[in-house]
């Protein structure tokens, strides 16, 4: 995977603004994936065209406004479809942001919308000493239609990095008028500009009129330290994980299939807060015995809102005895993403489970009264970390 670098929107003087002015301006690094915001239409229907978004943008005044940072674009040699990213994507990604780290005050990553939110989770947990803002954005319509989302989402995103730089310091999505965590997102529209909700946790910041932030929902800002061109880059894609939802009629050997060496973990979309087919024997003799030679089993919520607390119904408390864990209201991508940084940590599977169900960068909501004791701290978090349910 290559990278073209390009210069734009480099702080050409307005005449209203004095130098002095311009030379505060936050500079941003924008890495462009691909994805529908710069597609062309072709025969063959849209598709990315290497070049084609920079010269769009350099088209539109608006992104050369003083009120915005200065940015330069750096983006994937081929532009890519996010349906076809995968974790060494992510890995490129975020490696440009750690040799980049020391020169820019922030990073916009521009990605295609199918598989952002998996993006997002990924660069949580490998970004691991971030204190500076990674926002994601992408579009539902391509910037050079005439009615388009992306000319918006792409101003909202650079306008918070361009005034939030200094105190924003996780993975973020931007996304019509919203901020969010990006471990809390999922897509969930591919008609609508609003194609993206955080069904259990609200946003960070809205967009209006104002841009409002929620500070006190935001993670705790990370101190800069002296050697800021370091960032701990964690790479994700070694690790085998995979993600099953349970369905009526779901046959043992299907989930067999699914659990067969060499996974290490996987994430289980149940019914409702925590319920499967546990009144079938062969199916909860299946996740016995996979549990049991090391498989992490993480059970997540099939509704969009809510938690799997296995510890409610008795069809959970089955799941518990035989090995499988609570993901609480951690999305699919972002627990799946979990799983592939913890075993790329080489951790054992007992403390894979341990960890899963703690917040380590703000991706989950522990219920208080499970009564877990404290929560181990990662050797990165130990300096600055914050709450248990804000993750740092």
């Amino acid at each position: 995977m290559r990278g073209d670098r390009r210069a734009l929107g480099s702080g050409r003087v307005h005449p209203d603004v004095s130098s002095a002015a311009v030379t505060e301006r936050a500079k941003i690094l924008i890495v462009y994936t691909g994805g529908t915001i710069g597609m062309r239409k072709a025969p063959e229907g849209y598709k990315p065209q290497k070049g084609h978004l920079q010269a769009l943008l350099a088209t539109i005044p608006y992104f050369e406004d003083p009120t915005l940072p200065r940015y330069e674009i750096v983006e994937f040699d081929p532009l890519l479809d996010s349906a076809n990213i995968g974790p060494r994507h992510w890995l490129w990604v975020a490696d440009t942001i750690r040799r980049n780290y020391a020169t820019y005050d922030g990073f916009l990553v521009i990605h295609g919308t199918d598989t952002l939110s998996y993006t997002a989770s990924a660069l949580s947990f490998m970004l691991e000493d971030l204190a500076k803002p990674v926002v994601l954005t992408g579009s539902q319509v391509p910037l050079a239609e005439t009615r388009n989302d992306a000319q918006h989402n792409l101003l909202a995103a650079m306008q918070v990095l361009g005034r939030h730089h200094e105190r924003l310091t996780e993975v973020m999505v931007c996304f019509a008028s919203h901020l969010f965590r990006g471990n809390r997102t999922t897509k969930v529209s591919v008609g609508s500009f609003d194609a993206f909700a955080s069904p259990n946790f609200p946003p960070l910041g809205r967009i209006g009129i104002d841009i409002v932030i929620d500070w006190q929902r935001t993670l705790p800002a990370r101190a800069r330290r002296p050697d800021v061109g370091m960032l701990e880059v964690v790479e994700l894609g070694n690790a085998t994980v995979g993600v099953f939802r349970v369905f009526p009629g779901l046959k043992p050997k299907l989930l067999e299939a699914v659990l067969a060496p060499p996974v290490q973990g996987v994430v289980l979309e149940c019914f409702g807060a925590g319920n499967a087919p546990t009144a079938d024997p062969g199916f909860m003799e299946v996740l016995r015995e996979a549990t049991g030679r090391g498989v992490v089993i993480v059970a997540v919520t099939q509704p969009h809102r809510g938690s799997a607390n296995l510890s409610l119904y008795a069809t959970g408390r089955a799941l518990l005895d035989v090995g499988v864990v609570s993901g609480y209201d951690m999305t699919t991508e972002a627990a799946a993403a979990k799983l592939f940084y913890l075993f790329e940590k080489g951790f054992t599977p007992t403390r894979v489970k341990r960890l899963v169900q703690q917040s380590l960068v703000g991706e989950l909501t522990v219920p208080s009264r499970t009564g877990e004791g404290s929560a181990e701290v990662l050797p990165w978090q130990a300096a600055d970390r914050g709450s248990p349910n804000t993750g740092r």
